[in-house]
């Protein structure tokens, strides 16, 4: 291929996947304000308020901080928690969080996936889509495996399948879900719930109460999904002020959404996928609105903004996971991109990993017990999560004590000591996330909490051990694409000391 060609080809591919601020928003958004977790926190009632702070304030914080200040160092922005833990903790420790982090969505789709199924079913009338297995599984397939055929012409048309679905699907909804909230309270209509200081704290501090903090972990994550992209912003430099309206956005909306369904639908009835949807009709039944109506229509675009999630969250990890085929931790034909940069074999492996954990959970769990489903995906969801921003975050220290002479132009406080305190906050509470998932919910019945503890069990063992009997190939996989044999046992990205005249360290 001559120069010019060469030139142009890779013109075209920077402008197939350049998206601007609002873009990387609504992407990041649509992969952290998950819509369809608010039936899971309005279950806790008012302790949803403590654990959204738990998780809000002081975790997500520190998450987009760490995540900010990592993927703003030179040579960093590719490759996301791949690069950031390769780097400081070693290749074989960054491998396995990339594989984490990549997985977990595996899981986290079919949580959505359900969601958006049981949405449909309201606004079309068909309850058979969401209680029968089988038709259920058929439907997820359509809805990943379409998506996936979406995403091959670039970031670009993603970011505009993400901003599209963010508005009619998480803005619209919310807000409008805000202001009949409010006028219902405002006409003095009662709360089901008591919210004071007592009621907000969890009844007790044992394993099968606090697992209720499981959903508000999942709530918040994701924010650092997004950072690869970063060098495909148009302004770079906007990235920080994008994390700070996310964590606002998120925040006010799962209060909004959480405190809406809690206070209208008495606590045994709210269904986890689609306890959001039935707390419209009871909103607005008070008013002389038809409920049907606005259930259908409200159904449809929740199931919109969820489509547009996992959109996001097709090219999102699968972007670092490209990085890490490109250096051999995949077999070779992972490394291959499409005309237009998408990392199309990539994503047809997650497919089928989704496809494979989609049939596990729908017919594993019993098939029409729709609870059990969502409550065991979205806790394994969490247990992989979890266990990879543990990675991130100790990275992060490990950054702030060994390498802050790095250059970077976004800092998560001037003070080293706040940025330690960012570190170890995050740590401990993604520690504390991961060993309360395993306690099945105190609401749940003995058979139910076998059944939950078997598959969350299995599905984690399996996940936990393949990124490190994938590594037994690296070398191979390294050789067969040609890469010097250095560079499969060193960081290939380059680290810049902010000091002038120091030798650049590999």
């Amino acid at each position: 291929m001559e120069r010019d060609d060469v030139e142009s080809h890779a013109e075209s591919i920077k402008n197939a996947n350049q998206i601007t601020g609002f873009q990387l928003f609504s992407m990041t958004t649509s992969m952290v304000m998950i819509v369809y977790g608010f039936a899971a926190f309005a279950k806790q009632g008012p302790t949803a308020l403590f654990f959204l702070f738990l998780a809000g304030i002081l975790w997500f914080i520190p998450v987009t901080k760490a995540a900010g200040e990592m993927a703003s160092i030179d040579g960093w922005s590719r490759g996301g928690i791949f690069t950031w833990a390769r780097n400081m903790l070693g290749e074989k420790t960054g491998w396995a969080a990339l594989f984490y982090q990549w997985v977990h969505i595996t899981v986290g789709m079919n949580t959505m996936m359900y969601f958006i199924i049981g949405c449909l079913s309201i606004s079309v009338g068909l309850p058979i889509m969401n209680d029968n297995p089988f038709v259920k599984f058929g439907l997820m397939m359509v809805i990943l495996w379409g998506l996936i055929l979406v995403q091959q012409r670039g970031t670009k048309l993603t970011g505009k399948i993400a901003q599209w679905c963010f508005t009619l699907g998480v803005i619209i909804p919310v807000f409008f879900l805000l202001a009949i909230f409010i006028i219902y309270l405002a006409q003095g209509n009662p709360m089901l719930i008591n919210i004071n200081f007592h009621s907000i704290l969890p009844s007790s501090w044992s394993g099968d109460v606090l697992v209720g903090f499981v959903p508000f972990m999942l709530a918040f994550a994701g924010a650092e999904g997004s950072a690869p992209h970063v060098k495909d912003l148009d302004h770079p430099r906007v990235y920080p002020k994008v994390m700070l309206a996310l964590a606002i956005a998120a925040i006010v909306s799962d209060i909004v959404g959480s405190m809406a369904i809690a206070g209208t639908i008495p606590n045994k009835d709210i269904q986890l996928s689609t306890g959001i949807v039935y707390a419209y009709g009871a909103l607005v039944q008070k008013f002389g609105i038809s409920v049907v109506i606005v259930e259908k229509l409200s159904g449809f675009l929740l199931a919109v903004g969820v489509l547009g999630e996992i959109s996001s969250w097709v090219v999102g990890p699968n972007a670092g996971m490209f990085e890490a085929a490109k250096s051999g931790f995949l077999p070779p034909r992972f490394s291959k991109a499409n005309k237009y940069g998408v990392e199309t074999n990539v994503m047809i492996l997650q497919g089928i990993i989704v496809s494979i954990m989609g049939a596990l959970l729908t017919f594993g769990a019993g098939g029409s017990k729709a609870n059990l489903s969502f409550q065991t995906a979205m806790s394994l969801t969490v247990a992989l999560y979890t266990l990879m921003y543990m990675l991130l975050f100790i990275s992060y220290m490990v950054l702030q004590i060994k390498h802050s002479d790095l250059n970077r132009p976004y800092v998560a406080s001037k003070s080293k000591v706040m940025r330690l305190v960012y570190g170890g906050l995050g740590f401990i509470l993604s520690a504390f996330g991961f060993f309360v998932t395993f306690f099945p919910p105190k609401d749940m019945i003995a058979s139910s909490q076998r059944t939950y503890l078997t598959l969350l069990l299995t599905g984690f063992a399996v996940v936990f051990f393949i990124p490190f009997i994938l590594y037994r190939y690296h070398k191979r996989w390294a050789n067969e694409l040609g890469l010097p044999a250095e560079e499969t046992e060193k960081p290939t990205v380059v680290i810049t000391p902010q000091a002038h005249g120091e030798t650049a360290k590999k």
